[in-house]
């Protein structure tokens, strides 16, 4: 298994060194991964309400949204996928959520302009 995120590798090892994280962790911030697998959006795609994600065109106006997409390499070494889920599709394979809907603000999904600006990492907190 491993989680690609559009940051700059730098920017993701720094970030994983931080906080003491050791899977597997790879950029596609030069590669249009994010944008195929339909968890990024072109800023003129969500202005014009081209932007399609979870099968369905969109309203939300951000340009990153969550997804996890499953491949398999056959014998051949073809690299085939073979899974996609997003939004509350989610749920039960982000475990973070399962905990989220525990506590008193949730996932603070109607809060503030960003999403769960309230949490603060494990390193944010006074000791």
């Amino acid at each position: 298994m491993v989680a690609i995120s559009r940051a700059p590798l730098a920017k993701l090892q720094a970030y994983a060194r931080r906080l003491g994280w050791s899977f597997p962790w790879v950029s596609s911030s030069e590669t249009d991964f994010n944008f195929d697998y339909g968890v990024s959006f072109r800023p003129d795609d969500v202005a014009a309400g081209k932007a399609i994600y979870n099968y369905e065109p969109t309203t939300r106006t951000v340009e990153e949204q969550p997804g996890i997409s499953v491949f398999y390499k056959d014998p051949s070494g073809a690299v085939l996928h073979t899974y996609s889920c997003y939004a509350r599709g989610l749920d039960l394979m982000n475990t973070a959520y399962n905990y989220l809907d525990l506590v008193p603000k949730g996932r603070d999904e109607a809060g503030p302009a960003s999403p769960m600006s309230w949490l603060r990492r494990r390193d944010e907190y006074d000791r």
